[in-house]
């Protein structure tokens, strides 16, 4: 093979090693192969919120299918399939995403309404990633115009997604095991995709069906700017939930579960895999750097990573996200070796604020960025790394994915 057919197959070989894994992880196969294995009897209302909700409503309608009786579904604009949900007499909301406008405000009024309806069926919740900004009832005084800087602030302020969720309960009637209050003695079953580390209920979408103990405390360990300090001293309320039950609460999906499937195709591949058990987090362009170092100095062979990494935004950053920004560090650091391959890619299938999922780079990335005047440089210090990648040719668009368990790293030594 020439050198450019050689990098066209190591660049599919990664990509279909990613696609494995979000096949593992789909919202319909994770939703109705939990419904085949748990049978739910009798009639119920359908409750899907988050990026992967449509696929996770497929799932359950093709395993419930005339027992569900009501369905609402709040999802990202362009997720839903609206010919479908007119089809089957759903209730829909395009909402907002990753920070909460009206529309989020509008879902949170739609999702009380249908609660309190009077049905006193059983509630299936379907809740994936995205759910903390796609709907919201904020306390008392506090606005729209409020949550938006406080999550625009967040987005750029290198905090994780459990520090970040830890703010969002503190200034929601609904997140924190709040929305059980509206919920009172109605059966509710919630089957969960996880998009946090250590699969924690309390934290996937803020942690709707389950109290946070420890809100307070949390929220004091917090290195704040004053402003906000000030704010979430004044609106943090004690979460008092008045369900008689506690719903039942099910992981059908998560990192580990990708994880195997990465590592499972590539193995099936003929690669010698190694798969990093240590969750991926810190500085974007950090571990861009030692991740790529590590491929250079490790052995031929597939090494795969999983976690979510964060990036410190500038006043006015450009376009991209982590694992852009993630890959194109990492491909300054591989630039002029002809064997090492990087994929970075988010598993709902945007990275960050853009429509696309990732990259993937290697060696002549920074290369052909440069034929179009770009500089890894320029483009890391003005987090506009979408703008690069674009320029050399390496972004993976997939539209949405029907799942969310956080980002996949996958690199290739030959």
């Amino acid at each position: 093979m020439s050198s450019l057919e050689q990098r066209a197959h190591y660049r599919r070989s990664l990509i279909a090693i990613y696609q494995a894994a979000l096949k593992r992880v789909e919202g319909r196969v994770s939703v109705s192969n939990w419904l085949k294995q748990n049978p739910i009897q009798g009639p119920l209302r359908v409750i899907a919120i988050g990026k992967a909700a449509q696929s996770m409503l497929y799932g359950a309608y093709d395993v419930l299918n005339d027992r569900i009786d009501q369905t609402l579904i709040i999802s990202k604009q362009g997720h839903i399939d609206p010919t479908w949900c007119r089809q089957h007499g759903c209730f829909t909301h395009q909402s907002a995403h990753p920070i909460p406008d009206e529309s989020s405000l509008q879902a949170g009024r739609k999702l009380l309404d249908f609660i309190a309806d009077g049905s006193e069926l059983p509630l299936l919740f379907l809740i994936s990633g995205g759910a903390s900004s796609l709907v919201e009832m904020a306390i008392d005084g506090v606005g729209l115009e409020d949550l938006a800087r406080v999550n625009d602030w967040m987005l750029g302020s290198g905090l994780d997604i459990l520090q970040m969720n830890t703010i969002r309960k503190a200034l929601s009637r609904i997140k924190g095991g709040g929305l059980l209050a509206f919920l009172e003695q109605t059966e509710v079953v919630g089957l969960v995709i996880s998009d946090v580390p250590g699969d924690d209920p309390a934290t996937i979408g803020s942690g709707l069906l389950t109290p946070d103990e420890d809100l307070a405390e949390r929220l004091a360990a917090l290195s704040l700017p004053s402003w906000l300090q000030d704010k979430l001293q004044r609106w943090e309320r004690p979460r008092i939930t008045m369900s008689t039950s506690q719903p039942r609460l099910e992981i059908i999906a998560n990192l580990r579960m990708a994880l195997d499937a990465a590592a499972e195709y590539a193995s099936g591949l003929g690669y010698r895999v190694s798969r990093q058990e240590g969750f991926l987090s810190g500085d974007a362009a950090d571990r861009g750097k030692s991740l790529a170092q590590e491929l250079l100095q490790g052995p031929p062979g597939i090494v795969i990573w999983g976690g979510e990494t964060t990036v410190a935004l500038p006043p006015n950053p450009g376009q991209g996200g982590r694992n852009q920004h993630l890959a194109l560090a990492a491909a300054r650091e591989l630039a002029g070796a002809r064997d090492c391959y990087l994929l970075a890619a988010g598993t709902d299938g945007s990275d960050g604020p853009t429509e696309d999922a990732g990259a993937v780079v290697d060696g002549g990335t920074v290369a052909r960025a440069a034929l179009h005047g770009e500089t890894p440089e320029r483009a890391i210090a003005n987090a506009d790394s979408g703008r690069f990648l674009e320029a050399s040719g390496d972004l993976i668009s997939t539209g949405p994915t029907g799942t969310n368990v956080m980002d996949l790293v996958i690199g290739l030594r030959v």
